[in-house]
């Protein structure tokens, strides 16, 4: 193993995240300065100095110190060495306001960066009831519930579940659970349950039975043919498309919350408005069985 590689092994974790703070914020906004490393975690200017040394100790000449900036700039050819730099991941990061957010330093941005969401309603249960939820996923056990369905079949309030999985859709949170009264796998919406309880005894239908969750599939999308050929090709770009096919892989407990978080227009003639119905789906007959709900 080279000798730079082994002392980016050997760094600490609490370090290392130091470390990829410096690399993001360098990257993504230009420069990093010491006030902003000892902002960001709560640290001194002396230890934010250290950090900065260690890193171009480590990594040397991946950034360049700036005197008309106050900080370090990326070096032409920087190439970052401790985070993943892709967008898919630091954007939440910044919607986050990681690494440590309300600090002693304050509550503005750690990367200075603006960014607002949308103000959705909250759709959660209490800190209590969650905690339950979530132990009994951590632990591998049943959980008794009170449960508001908007379904008139799930009436009965009180049931078993054996939880296994969190989703978020981006409109709401929901629970992936064997349920011990319908004998099969389903989703419970965060914000219905009225009452939980972790109980003792262990789950005896975990994720690798959950067939829909286990098994994935490719949704097949193309924009919207009511759009002219500029708004098509646009959104192929959007969607970082390398044809004229955009596809998406995923769990098929999941295909009914990306069509509708998506847009998409699932009727067979796709005579839904291409207006707000930007995409449809090409392979209806492969997917509609998986999720039947989400289709008109």
């Amino acid at each position: 193993m080279a000798v730079r590689e082994k002392m980016l092994l050997d760094v600490k974790w609490a370090t290392r995240q130091r470390l990829q703070y410096i690399e993001v914020m360098a990257y993504y906004t230009g420069v990093v300065s010491r006030s902003d490393v000892a902002r960001a975690f709560g640290i001194s200017d002396p230890a934010a100095t250290k950090d900065l040394k260690l890193y171009s100790d480590l990594v040397p000449g991946n950034l360049v110190y700036t005197q008309s900036v106050f900080g370090f700039v990326p070096a032409p050819d920087f190439s970052p060495a401790f985070a993943d730099l892709s967008p898919a991941a630091v954007l939440p990061m910044i919607a986050a306001n990681l690494a440590v957010a309300g600090g002693p330093y304050g509550a503005a941005p750690i990367y200075g960066l603006s960014m607002v969401s949308l103000p959705l309603p909250a759709r959660l249960p209490s800190a209590r009831v969650l905690a339950q939820i979530t132990r009994a996923i951590h632990g591998f056990r049943k959980l008794r519930v009170s449960y508001r369905s908007l379904s008139d079949r799930d009436s009965p309030q009180t049931r078993i579940l054996e939880p296994h999985a969190l989703v978020d859709t981006g409109l709401r949170w929901h629970v992936r659970a064997y349920s011990t009264d319908t004998y099969d796998f389903r989703d419970f919406v965060l914000s219905r349950f009225l009452d939980a309880e972790c109980l003792a005894e262990p789950a005896e239908s975990s994720a690798e039975y959950d067939e829909d969750w286990m098994e994935t599939v490719t949704l097949k999308l193309a924009p919207h043919a009511g759009l002219d050929v500029q708004k098509r090709a646009s959104l192929l770009l959007d969607y970082g498309a390398s044809g004229e096919v955009i596809e998406v892989e995923l769990r098929r407990a999941l295909i009914g919350y990306v069509l509708q978080r998506l847009s998409v227009d699932t009727t067979p003639d796709h005579s839904l408005n291409p207006q707000a119905y930007q995409l449809m789906l090409l392979n209806r007959d492969e997917i509609e069985p998986f999720a039947g709900w989400a289709f008109r």
